[in-house]
């Protein structure tokens, strides 16, 4: 009887409970938090109705989730860019998710915007020191971070970021819907919007071709070292006479510097002009000396391995 007795009193009990959580009050909290509806009547319910308490209780258990997600390979994501009004400075920031499909999420990109703001206006020099900085949402961007993880549920990761200041202009370019970003320099008293389409079109260049670097001046002595041993090497294995390896090598070695320095490539956008031509024809037309000064190239989870999982064991993790 007193078995009985305990469950009737259990059940009473819960379904009082049950009656103090409205389906209106369930909206509130999915509304602010964007956890999931049973996530967030489980939250009330646990919290006794308090509102702020639910809220502690999904951002408690997302941040648990994302210590479970944090062996998780994020190789996918999005790069954004941000400039200042006046073109003198910008930042190009990198935030990774597991998948394709979470960098499309609306919630995601905003995040991403964010940061390149808060990336654009910091003295920070690393993101650790950035990911302590106050977020418009009044918290530290590590939580805001960490609450994108508890609503969306995949690993996020802030990566890198790296701003630019300049006394000349500065353009960039995003290609593939935020795959690629680039900023460039551009040295120069100039202030011509034809500066800017300059910028944009040598930022579309970088994005394109990945140079390895600017000009032939940039090019070190143990890359010249490593390419001529290589190409050296390709030759003799041609069976070509030792006599004219050095001439074969002279040449091959000028059309590699063609394809790794940025102002010896062919532009992609008008094979007339190589990228130093183009530079040089609009310093011409503006009146004004132009160099390329820094470039700076994020390619989305470039240099990140990723974990190759079985399928069906990935399945059966999930439903553990």
């Amino acid at each position: 009887m007193v078995r009985v007795s305990l469950t009737i009193n259990n059940i009473y009990i819960w379904r009082v409970l049950k009656m103090a959580i409205t389906a209106q009050m369930v909206k509130e909290l999915r509304d602010s938090t964007g956890a999931g509806m049973l996530d967030c009547k489980k939250a009330l319910v646990e919290a006794d109705g308090n509102m702020d308490k639910a809220v502690d209780i999904l951002r408690e258990k997302g941040l648990s989730k994302a210590a479970k997600k944090a062996d998780r390979v994020a190789a996918e994501g999005l790069v954004a860019i941000k400039i200042s009004d006046d073109n003198t400075k910008a930042t190009v920031v990198e935030v990774n998710s597991e998948t394709d499909f979470v960098a499309k999420n609306d919630d995601f990109k905003a995040f991403v915007a964010d940061a390149a703001e808060m990336a654009l206006n910091t003295t920070a020099t690393t993101i650790e020191a950035l990911l302590e900085e106050n977020h418009a949402e009044g918290k530290a961007l590590k939580d805001v971070l960490n609450d994108r993880i508890a609503t969306i549920g995949e690993k996020l990761d802030f990566r890198r970021f790296e701003t630019i200041t300049s006394e000349g202009q500065i353009s960039g370019y995003i290609h593939g819907a935020g795959k690629i970003g680039v900023l460039v320099e551009l040295l120069t008293d100039a202030r011509d919007e034809r500066v800017l389409t300059l910028g944009k079109d040598i930022a579309m260049q970088v994005a394109a071709m990945n140079p390895k670097y600017v000009s032939r001046d940039d090019v070190d002595a143990e890359y010249l070292a490593h390419e001529t041993e290589v190409l050296t090497a390709q030759a003799l294995n041609e069976g070509k006479p030792a006599n004219i390896v050095e001439k074969m090598i002279k040449g091959r070695l000028e059309k590699e510097l063609k394809e790794v320095c940025l102002l010896e490539q062919t532009f992609v956008k008008d094979s007339d002009f190589t990228i130093k031509k183009l530079v040089a024809e609009v310093a011409k037309t503006v009146g004004s000396d132009i160099k390329v000064g820094r470039v700076v190239r994020f390619e989305v989870g470039e240099g990140i391995e990723k974990k190759e999982e079985n399928f069906a064991e990935e399945v059966a993790k999930q439903l553990k």
